[in-house]
């Protein structure tokens, strides 16, 4: 059996997800339902929940603060949100578990499941790095990795590359992280951020490339030197986009 806490200032909301708790996620149990970071910390130290959902934007003190009162936090967190599609990128980009609301069934179901898979490591650092996303407009990635997680500027960033199910991350100061997500996953988290996909292994922040040498065969130069072949089907779009930004 799941112990169960919700937070949430709106009482509608904090009525709903119970309600959907009790009569469709079997081996849930809700030990309490709080309005506030106090009420919530009085019941967290008192019935010591497995997971908290936890709303983000409240009054006095928001669903963060909740978080700091705690070196290790814990128990498991998800954050249920109304915030926009840009809001949402936050939560993708530190790797944090969320529900949007208003919270569809399926996707509440499969958010439970999950605390039962918990993942112990760099728990706290990404409610840290999720808390600087969304006050500083998305700088910071969660990079999942063998022992954890490891947080990295996005500008930071110079390429990934391909490596089967997982990708290869190389950063200005000539580190590489290997992570365990495919290209495919990089190329759509950052796509806006000035990443382009040069070809099936590649994708690359346009704001460090070197020289572009045209040939039958582009190659692209990148600031730390290295040489990345462009793919023909992909010249247009790539040349396009260079020319918006210069």
């Amino acid at each position: 059996m799941i112990s169960a806490l919700i937070v949430d200032d709106e009482e509608n909301s904090r009525l709903t997800l119970n309600n959907m708790l009790m009569h469709y996620c079997k081996g849930v149990k809700v030990i309490g339902l709080a309005a506030s970071v106090k009420e919530a910390l009085v019941l967290a130290n008192q019935y010591k929940p497995q997971v908290v959902f936890l709303d983000i934007e409240m009054p006095v003190e928001n669903g963060f603060k909740l978080l700091e009162y705690y070196d290790d936090v814990p128990f498991e967190v998800i954050f249920t949100t109304a915030y926009d599609q840009y809001a949402v990128k936050a939560f993708r980009f530190s790797a944090v578990d969320y529900l949007l609301k208003p919270i569809d069934l399926e996707e509440l179901r499969s958010a439970v499941e999950r605390v039962n898979k918990p993942n112990e490591k760099g728990k706290k650092e990404n409610f840290n790095a999720l808390k600087y996303n969304i006050n500083n407009k998305l700088k910071k990635i969660a990079l999942p990795t063998i022992d954890g997680y490891s947080f990295m500027d996005i500008d930071n960033i110079i390429y990934c590359i391909a490596n089967n199910n997982y990708t290869m991350i190389y950063d200005l100061h000539g580190n590489k992280i290997l992570v365990s997500k495919t290209l495919r996953e990089y190329d759509d988290l950052l796509a806006n951020f000035n990443f382009f996909r040069v070809n099936r292994s590649h994708l690359i922040n346009l704001s460090y490339i070197r020289e572009y040498k045209k040939a039958k065969r582009p190659i692209i130069i990148m600031s730390n030197g290295a040489e990345i072949n462009l793919t023909t089907t992909r010249k247009k779009e790539f040349l396009d986009r260079l020319g918006k930004m210069y």
